[in-house]
């Protein structure tokens, strides 16, 4: 395996609590893992090396939330929301109808490109779902081709199907879909919200995930207050993601648990919702992370420092919050923030996922908006820009 020495950081932001953040610094990769970490001056040899000349570094982005098993487009849906209509669930189906007109290969080839696309903005690892199926046949085909990505989620739950009866179409996705597809994703989620699943559907679909040894995820508070974050915390999901209308038990419920909070700014701006009590959560001590959404009707991005961007400059986090919530907290609502291969983290034993800012400091990310700054990026330890 080929090493490699990047030098000359000028700040290292670790997400580690024992290293901190570090100026003069350098980091060792070995395969694909970080070896060392530490002071330029101390940086062992390697057999390549690469001086960034004082910029950023930071792990890769973690998006732990997005829908990329698609075709089509909702561009007029998108064009009528801008012209004052209100966002409504039922326009995934849509997505739906294009999905399952579209073959293998055209989902597939979609997913890589959206996959590259992400990774060229230093988005390392990623989670997708299915959802755009909504049979048998269409969600499995889906979560095979979803295998492209770190972490797949079954959203069988994502919408009831047009002319089809919501508690039969549970009993599918509890029973038969949940069989075909749980041998080929790590998790499931339900869309918990009006116009989707109510408490009870969705609380029957996360039992039947959770029986076959899924983890589980909520979409939950997005177009108004609702069940999805108590559900979520007394089910013991990993997340509960748009948590946009909160309520203060609800703040309560996700401080006093290990259920992440997952924010999906991009989606809020283009739904024309409001954004999300970044501030309420994180001063209640609530785990939160930041994530794209990225999906082709309410958030078409996979930009997530146009995330990190919008939290700092609009739902008043820290720059340090935000890009924490981008990385180490995605990280956590995957459950991939600690042990060997860890990822959202920079220090020994973590997955060599590096991002490397075109900046002298993480605090360009708002201080430019909407400035490319990516540099570089290694993931697995081999440089993908």
């Amino acid at each position: 395996m080929t090493s490699t020495a990047i030098t000359g950081i000028g700040e290292l932001t670790t997400n580690d609590e024992e290293l901190g953040a570090l100026t003069d610094a350098a980091l060792v990769i070995d395969g694909d893992r970080i070896a060392w970490v530490g002071p330029a001056s101390r940086a062992p040899a390697a057999d390549e090396q690469v001086d960034v000349a004082g910029r950023a570094v930071l792990p890769g982005w973690v998006d732990s939330h997005t829908h990329l098993v698609f075709a089509g487009d909702r561009t007029a849906e998108f064009a009528a929301r801008m012209d004052g209509k209100p966002y409504q669930a039922g326009g995934i189906a849509v997505t739906v109808r294009a999905t399952r007109a579209a073959s293998d290969a055209e989902l597939a080839a979609n997913l890589r490109k959206h996959l590259a696309e992400a990774a060229a903005q230093g988005t390392t690892y990623v989670e997708t779902k299915t959802g755009y199926g909504l049979t048998v046949a269409d969600e499995l085909r889906a979560a095979r081709i979803a295998a492209e990505a770190d972490e797949v989620t079954f959203l069988g739950a994502h919408l009831v199907p047009p002319g089809e009866d919501a508690d039969r179409y549970v009993d599918l996705v509890c029973g038969e879909m949940l069989d075909a597809v749980a041998p080929h994703v790590g998790w499931c989620d339900v869309f918990c919200e009006t116009g989707a699943f109510d408490a009870d559907q969705s609380r029957r679909v996360l039992v039947a995930a959770k029986e076959r040894g899924l983890g589980l995820r909520v979409h939950g508070n997005q177009l108004a207050p609702g069940p999805g974050v108590q559900l979520a915390v007394e089910l013991g999901a990993a997340s509960v993601d748009h948590c946009t209308y909160l309520t203060e038990s609800d703040v309560d419920a996700l401080a006093g648990s290990d259920t992440v909070a997952t924010l999906l700014p991009a989606c809020d701006m283009s739904t024309r919702q409001p954004l999300p009590n970044a501030r309420a959560l994180l001063d209640a001590g609530a785990t939160v992370a930041l994530a794209s959404n990225c999906n082709p009707g309410s958030s078409y991005t996979s930009s997530m420092a146009f995330c990190v961007t919008t939290a700092v400059l609009q739902m008043r986090m820290s720059i340090d919050e935000a890009v924490r919530a981008a990385t180490w907290g995605g990280a956590r609502a995957l459950r991939r923030e600690s042990g060997d291969g860890a990822v959202g983290i920079l220090r020994v034993g973590a997955r060599a996922d590096v991002h490397v800012l075109d900046a002298p400091s993480a605090a360009w990310l708002a201080y430019r908006p909407g400035v490319p700054l990516t540099h570089a990026v290694w993931r697995r330890g081999t440089r993908v820009r």
